[in-house]
């Protein structure tokens, strides 16, 4: 299948690692350019490098800001005269149960993981063209809790409400809004959380004792998903939260 995604531009939050990093490079693979921001010049260096700077720059840029929504669409159109798409990287808050979080945890958290999403989903959005798309990355937390992750399981719902709601807003103007849900993918935040509980092959096993496919994600097999989602090709999608999960969720 053609994505036909050759010479579109896509900003994306938290590009250099993770996720936001396998979808660059299956964007990338498909023709597209990018615009990557993450708070790390070391790892946007290097992710530049390795994806070449005629298809790849970077923005060293806090999604809490409130400059970086324009900061980012100025690195798009300074660059390349356009944007086409962004997919918001959403960073993991704390671990924690509700009554072990602090009030300052829960502000920092909504700072960045809810406020500052919304910001960019705002701006980005009204930037965008018609066949412009937008993704966000949340967690299977938006459809059932995870253990110990109550500012996750708190945040993250709402998100893909804001998700759902910007969607019918943008939607007469021909801009699809869309949310992804990863369950456990073989990342380095999911290698955190698991070192977390104090024996990290113990955690992997159990986990992937609930996920029916019997196993963790790859992130390059969430990257094909997500490109497939921002791309022209996924054009009559949109509102959609779409879990990438091996089939760990139980709901409909």
């Amino acid at each position: 299948m053609d994505l036909q995604l050759t010479d579109r531009v896509y900003v994306v939050t938290g590009g250099a690692r993770g996720l936001g990093r396998a979808t660059v490079d299956c964007l990338v693979a498909e023709g597209a350019r990018v615009v990557l921001s993450g708070r790390s010049r070391e790892s946007l260096d290097s992710a530049v490098a390795a994806l070449g700077d005629d298809r790849a720059v970077a923005v060293e840029a806090d999604n809490a800001d409130p400059g970086t929504p324009q900061r980012l669409l100025a690195a798009a159109e300074r660059t390349w005269g356009r944007v086409d798409g962004a997919l918001i990287s959403v960073g993991g808050p704390p671990k924690g149960a509700v009554g072990d979080v602090s009030d300052d945890q829960w502000t920092a958290a909504f700072e960045s993981v809810f406020l500052g999403t919304v910001r960019l989903c705002r701006e980005l959005g009204a930037a965008l063209p018609d066949g412009g798309s937008m993704g966000l990355v949340l967690s299977s937390s938006v459809r059932s809790p995870l253990p110990e992750m109550a500012v996750s399981n708190g945040l993250r719902p709402g998100l893909a409400m804001v998700a759902k709601t910007l969607s019918d807003e943008l939607g007469p103007r021909g801009v699809r809004v869309n949310g992804l849900l990863p369950g456990r993918i073989a990342t380095d935040r999911v290698a955190e959380l698991d070192a977390s509980t104090g024996d990290a092959d113990a955690a992997r096993t159990a986990n992937e004792a609930l996920i029916p496919l019997g196993r963790y994600g790859e992130p390059a097999e969430f990257g094909r998903v997500a490109a497939f989602v921002l791309s022209p090709a996924a054009s009559f999608l949109t509102g959609v939260m779409l879990p990438v999960d091996g089939g760990l969720l139980r709901t409909i």
